[in-house]
């Protein structure tokens, strides 16, 4: 195989069958961007994908296996090489890969033992991941050396107070966030030392959805929700550029709060994307 350095492998590119484009995988040791969603890796695939993280020195920066489904010897040869010495990955994307907690605890233990090297994290999608499991990651996002810069997960904003600096993207979207979700994503928008500039804390139910299918309690969660994120957003206005709440039904108390905000002279937005611009017009122009 040749020594050259690929700057990017992309199965998809490739017009072949997928025995053919699994055929294709160890070229994934000399290449810098490694896109292989959506393919079906055996744990010798795996054990490919590790050496590559694994080699001195190692090219690979950037490896995409999201809408792969995983399994647990896979993801503990994965992690061998993500906790290397060696492995410099800075963009690591595991969406919908059905990670199990057994998969969870592997990869959490690799993360927390080198975590100084990632900038961008995908672990969106894994609903099978419980409260264990979430706890078990975020002692990679407690970690002083963890310099994670962009999160898109299901983990409901847990521990991210105490490590808030680096962090500059939160992607919280369809997620259905309980009170201490809320609070947790609250603290860390509050927190002086939060230096977020894109937050996307989208429903994945849609406006009609919620107002034919869902109680009037279930209805005042969702707004109370809305609410305290925007008074958190009020107190602490200056670092964030966009903010995407669609699919949020934001009342008449929420947009106050909002327009409170946006009229801050700290506010910085660029870019706002909601449901309810006809109501936050006051505010916006």
């Amino acid at each position: 195989m040749s020594e050259e350095v690929l700057e990017e492998l992309d199965l998809e590119k490739f017009n072949t069958s997928e025995e053919g484009r699994r055929r294709l995988i160890p070229a994934v040791r000399n290449c810098r961007k490694a896109q292989l969603s959506g393919c079906e890796l055996s744990e010798s695939h795996c054990e490919v994908v590790a050496s590559a993280l694994k080699s001195n020195p190692s090219h690979l920066s950037e490896l995409d296996l999201s809408d792969t489904r995983l399994q647990d010897s896979g993801v503990k040869l994965l992690s061998v090489g993500l906790e290397t010495p060696n492995c410099g990955l800075e963009k690591l994307r595991l969406k919908s890969c059905s990670l199990s907690e057994i998969s969870c605890s592997s990869l959490a233990s690799a993360l927390k033992s080198n975590p100084s090297h990632l900038r961008e994290l995908d672990l969106s999608e894994n609903w099978d991941l419980q409260d264990p499991d979430v706890k078990q990651l975020c002692g990679f996002l407690e970690s002083p050396d963890c310099r994670l810069e962009t999160l898109r997960s299901d983990m409901e904003g847990r521990s991210l107070k105490s490590n808030p600096s680096h962090l500059r993207e939160l992607d919280l979207s369809e997620n259905e966030l309980q009170d201490s979700g809320v609070k947790q994503l609250c603290d860390l928008l509050e927190s002086p030392d939060c230096g977020l500039e894109t937050l996307s804390y989208t429903s994945k139910i849609s406006l009609a959805q919620l107002s034919k299918n869902r109680s009037e309690n279930d209805l005042s969660k969702v707004n109370i929700s809305c609410s305290s994120l925007t008074s958190a957003l009020k107190s602490n206005p200056s670092h964030l550029r966009e903010l995407d709440l669609r699919g949020n039904i934001l009342q008449d108390p929420d947009v106050n709060q909002l327009c409170g905000f946006l009229e801050s002279p700290d506010c910085r937005l660029e870019t706002l994307r909601s449901d309810s611009i006809s109501p936050l017009q006051k505010c916006l122009f």
